[in-house]
């Protein structure tokens, strides 16, 4: 039983890490994200919107 109760200590103890490990990835690509100028979204965007709306084979 004392060995049941190490294991899932354990099992705790990493599924914690895996949380905090997940919001610091989470918080870094927020961050990243937010480095970009309002002009810099704005032009980001269209590019892909352009690029989402060209057919294939369109040379423009």
């Amino acid at each position: 039983m004392a060995n049941r109760n190490r294991w899932l200590k354990l099992l705790g103890v990493a599924s914690a890490a895996g949380v905090v490990a997940t919001g610091v990835l989470v918080a870094r690509d927020e961050r990243a994200r937010r480095a970009y100028s309002p002009d810099e979204v704005r032009d980001r965007l269209r590019r892909r919107a352009d690029r989402a709306t060209e057919r294939p084979g369109d040379d423009g």
